[in-house]
């Protein structure tokens, strides 16, 4: 009798299912009791026109709203799950990503160049790069600007348009607005998702998942 195959790809995936399920689980992502939010429904828009919207299912289905922090080691480490959930659920849900930059010496640093791609067409591909390069630039108590503005040249931006955003206080003041948005809901943590206007609280992928799947269900019934 031959012994069962396990595959990388499987390996990968039980990986990445014990991080989510470790992270999801980090206390200071609970909502406090009392505040704004803590009743599990959103007070106020989580889609405004300028929010990232990275899949777009259109009118009337199931809208995916994470609020992130590019320094976040749970974020990077919840990045490729969340991907791949993107890929599984491509066509049938509305993903869209917000700033909820923490305490993180290069959060803002980051959050402005993903701001000043987003200004030229590319927030997905800076939002990629950021996570994928986590590594590289994150947990450093210096400034990471440049480094980061590196990736904006190896994505072929306009250097001068990045910049002159970057620099503009008011990227900075829509990175924030997406920040206010968030202690508005009770968000005090990272990653922290919504699912049509609903606070998710998953103990794991499969929370998730079971979620996206009830949510598209209703909405095709």
């Amino acid at each position: 009798m031959k012994a069962a195959l396990i595959t990388i790809p499987t390996l990968l995936l039980v990986f990445l299912i014990i991080i989510l399920v470790t992270l999801l689980n980090r206390p200071e992502r609970a909502v406090p009791e009392g505040s704004p939010g803590s009743e599990g429904k959103a007070t106020v828009p989580l889609v405004q026109e300028n929010s990232h919207v990275l899949d777009d299912a259109g009118e009337g289905e199931p809208v995916l709203v994470e609020f992130l922090d590019f320094e976040c080691e749970a974020c990077g480490a919840v990045y490729p799950v969340i991907e791949e959930i993107r890929k599984q659920y491509d066509g049938r849900i509305t993903y869209v990503a917000r700033y909820f930059n923490t305490n993180h010496a290069n959060s803002m640093n980051a959050a402005l160049a993903a701001e000043a791609a987003g200004q030229q067409g590319k927030f997905e591909e800076m939002y990629r790069k950021l996570f994928e390069s986590q590594p590289e630039w994150a947990e450093q108590q210096d400034s990471q600007a440049d480094k980061i503005r590196g990736y904006a040249e190896e994505l072929g931006l306009d250097m001068q348009a990045y910049d002159q955003a970057v620099a503009d206080p008011a990227t900075q003041q829509r990175v924030e607005e997406d920040h206010n948005t968030g202690l508005s809901l009770g968000v005090q943590g990272t990653p922290t998702f919504f699912l049509n206007g609903e606070l998710l609280q998953p103990q794991s992928v499969t929370d998730i998942t079971d979620a996206l799947d009830a949510a598209i269900a209703e909405s095709e019934g």
